[in-house]
């Protein structure tokens, strides 16, 4: 047991905040120990009833069965390549951009009157570390078919598209968006530049700084050390593959319906 826990302190900070929240809440939901209803997002519940707790579960209801082990599998890999890759030793700045990212998503979405706010976080994080990659960085679809990391956004939604209608384009497209004001504003799209016009927005408060022990950092990074190679799951799960195989499924899906579990 010690063991485990100490394999799990190894992960990065925000990382393991993230993913253990999707677990709990996730998980809570597909052992019906909680409905559904009660952690997904409604405006009157949440402001006029103050249930905010729905605020920040709804960022994390997977959308359950096999298909959330690869939604789980992929907020892992893409926040770890963020947190050991260009925000290395700055998590507090990563986990303030992250709420702000949050907050942005939640306001872009009011238009499409989303319940559940998963997928398009999964796409706005995937976004920023795709943009931050590597020039060159590669990715894998289905473990097949090699193409460029930066293109990784865009065959989400491509995917969504295919597989899900516009319904489900419309659900993570905020997510899209976010992701690119928040690469534009805080990085800015010249590498080796001082960033961007939100750049200075985007450190952390002292207090999250301090709390976390980050340190002033000297400056941005411009590359994503983390791995530049990715697969990118199926909408749906796969057929099992022969032995030795790494190709993995994942499903889209099209989200979750008010009050259903």
């Amino acid at each position: 047991m010690n063991d485990f826990l100490a394999e799990i302190r190894k992960i990065p900070p925000v990382t393991r905040l993230l993913c253990i929240s999707s677990l709990s809440v996730t998980g809570s939901s597909m052992l019906k120990i909680v409905n559904a209803y009660k952690i997904i997002y409604a405006y009157p519940l949440v402001f006029e009833q103050l249930q905010i707790w729905r605020l920040y579960t709804s960022f994390f209801l997977g959308s359950g069965g096999i298909n959330y082990v690869f939604e789980l599998v992929m907020l892992y890999r893409s926040m770890d390549q963020l947190e050991s890759g260009p925000y290395a030793n700055r998590s507090a700045d990563l986990a303030w951009q992250l709420f702000a990212a949050g907050v942005g998503i939640l306001v872009a979405s009011i238009p499409v009157k989303s319940f559940v706010f998963f997928r398009p976080l999964l796409l706005c994080i995937a976004y920023v570390d795709s943009a931050l990659a590597p020039p060159g960085a590669q990715t894998s679809l289905l473990g097949l078919v090699r193409l460029p990391i930066r293109f990784l956004p865009y065959v989400m939604l491509g995917m969504d598209l295919l597989m899900g209608g516009p319904g489900a384009v419309a659900h993570s497209l905020p997510g899209a968006v976010v992701g690119h004001l928040w690469w534009w504003g805080v990085w800015g799209p010249e590498i080796g530049g001082a960033g961007g016009i939100l750049h200075n927005w985007g450190a952390a408060p002292r207090w999250l700084a301090e709390w976390m022990g980050q340190t002033p950092p000297p400056g941005p990074a411009r590359a994503n050390s983390g791995g530049g190679v990715q697969v990118i799951p199926p909408r749906r799960p796969a057929a099992a593959a022969p032995a030795g195989s790494r190709t993995t499924g994942y499903n889209w899906g099209s989200g979750q319906r008010l009050g259903e579990e």
